[in-house]
């Protein structure tokens, strides 16, 4: 199952801090929903655990994430895939983009992910809400972490 997701963010600090921040493991770890552990890789990217439930399905991921196209302090792509063991997998990417406004950044991102197993079974709208939410609460803790 195929899905995207699209949105934006105001944040009051400089361009140059947001892009410290996007690549600070501390920093992501923190921000990303039942991360229990994210690790920068020697080839520049992270090795990340996290712990998700959707609708009645719980699992632990594991997988790695690549960033790329790095553009600083304009953006990159970053991409990754995990594995949810009985309950699937995911794997997918985002462009994030930085831009001066209003005295402050705006941070855009594009979302692209498929999911397989037993999460895609869950339907669209209950995979869609959930991704709704937990980058809604990623963008809540990051807000908090850049202006904190």
């Amino acid at each position: 199952m195929a899905m995207t997701m699209n949105g934006e963010v105001q944040l009051a600090a400089p361009r140059e801090a947001v892009w410290e921040k996007l690549n600070d493991p501390a920093v992501l770890k923190a921000c990303i929903p039942g991360c229990e552990e994210l690790e920068k890789t020697e080839d520049g990217g992270f090795r990340a655990t996290a712990k998700m439930k959707v609708g009645p399905v719980s699992a632990r991921f594991k997988g790695k994430v690549m960033l790329s196209d790095l553009d600083p302090p304009n953006g990159y792509k970053i991409s990754g895939e995990g594995e949810g063991g009985v309950a699937g997998f995911a794997k997918g990417g985002a462009a994030v983009r930085l831009a001066e406004k209003d005295g402050g950044t705006l941070l855009s991102y594009d979302v692209e992910a498929q999911i397989g197993g037993k999460l895609a079974q869950l339907g669209q709208r209950l995979i869609n809400g959930t991704a709704k939410k937990l980058a809604d609460e990623f963008f809540a803790n990051f807000v908090k972490a850049v202006q904190g």
